[in-house]
């Protein structure tokens, strides 16, 4: 006794037919004969997952299957014209074309390429027009990309021009692209001498690129039908062109955000002082303030990247590197020593610099646990 339609593929009566596909491909891949050569029992279970999708999948049969049951089917009833409903290679071509290499419906299209296009910071930030060339397949001028000499075709002998051939694979028979005229359903008589019939040649090719402001690295740009030529005159590919931002003398960027380091002189960092720091594209000054200490970060709103996707500008974050002076000449030399002289005291030393201080004796509660 046939088992319920539904209940073989695995979905309720109120299934889309999107669901029963899914069902219908589930099954099939995972009880293809050839996927389970060791299994008797994969060929009937295929074979009957086949038999439910014909009649659920159409939704004539599906009414009548919902109406009388495997009743519906027999003595021809529910058959168009007397025979098994559509084409068995029709119906299942895009289904098992993972199974069998490929449903062979897609046009030849050409290959997309990727160029990396190195920049510098202020290229990235602001936007500019660059100038690349692109090694690549390029139609042939001589045929203009169809590969003949004269522009003379003939019906392909292998597919009599319908550009698929019906392959039988156990007990299905599917179609696919035609191997001989890649799906076109004519060949060339004379292949071109120039490219020897392909339609296409080996060259470089020379693009202007648009980088909009922004960009960052590892973005990309598309541009549409600029990849390699498809065989035959077919559709070309895409060219995509990656963004390599080179590293910065002063600058790091951060997402929208800028950063740099900012050496000022131990005096200045002391007394406090008005320092001149740069932006992309100038200059402005930050007032830094007295006893100020190396690592602290002044943050200026909105000197950072305009976002290419949102326009909202970053920030640029300065850090204060606080400089050790060198090369010091007898006279500077001299003043330091006077300076340092007023440190002789440890308790006017630990008053003017905590953070060493605060080491030392972090250094000593260490020494007294390991000794103790």
């Amino acid at each position: 006794m046939k088992r319920c339609y539904y209940e073989v593929l695995g979905v309720e009566r109120t299934a889309s037919d999107e669901e029963l596909k899914k069902a219908f491909r589930r099954l099939a891949m995972k009880n293809h004969p050839d996927r389970c050569p060791d299994d008797p029992h994969a060929q009937e279970r295929f074979k009957e997952a086949k038999e439910a999708y014909e009649v659920l999948g159409d939704r004539e049969r599906r009414a009548l299957y919902d109406q009388y049951g495997h009743a519906a089917f027999e003595n021809g009833t529910g058959r168009r014209g007397g025979a098994p409903f559509g084409d068995v290679g029709d119906i299942f071509g895009d289904i098992f074309s993972d199974i069998f290499g490929g449903g062979g419906r897609r046009a030849a299209r050409g290959s997309d390429l990727r160029y990396v296009l190195e920049l510098d910071l202020e290229e990235a930030v602001a936007g500019i027009d660059k100038q690349i060339r692109v090694p690549t397949m390029v139609n042939c001028q001589h045929c203009n990309g169809t590969g003949s000499d004269d522009g003379k075709l003939a019906t392909c002998a292998t597919c009599r021009g319908h550009g698929r051939v019906r392959m039988q694979n156990g007990i299905f028979s599917i179609q696919q692209t035609c191997p001989h005229c890649g799906g076109a359903g004519r060949t060339i008589v004379t292949p071109c001498k120039h490219c020897h019939g392909e339609g296409r040649l080996e060259d470089e090719r020379s693009l202007q690129v648009k980088v909009p402001a922004g960009v960052d690295d590892g973005d990309r740009i598309r541009l549409s039908g600029q990849g390699e030529a498809g065989p035959s005159g077919a559709t070309p590919g895409d060219l995509y062109v990656e963004i390599h931002v080179r590293e910065h003398a002063i600058f790091k960027r951060e997402g929208d955000n800028l950063r740099c380091e900012i050496p000022i002189r131990y005096a200045q960092a002391a007394l406090g002082s008005t320092i001149e720091v740069p932006i992309l594209g100038g200059t402005t000054s930050i007032n830094v303030p007295p006893e100020t200490q190396t690592g602290q970060e002044f943050r200026l709103r909105g000197q950072g990247v305009k976002s290419v996707r949102s326009r909202h500008a970053g920030d640029l974050y300065c850090t204060v590197v606080v400089e050790t002076p060198v090369r010091l000449d007898k006279r500077q030399k001299e003043l330091l020593e006077q300076f340092e002289a007023t440190f002789a005291d440890a308790d006017e030393a630990k008053k003017h610099s905590p953070r060493a201080s605060g080491f030392v004796d972090g250094v000593k509660q260490f020494w007294a646990k390991m000794t103790g």
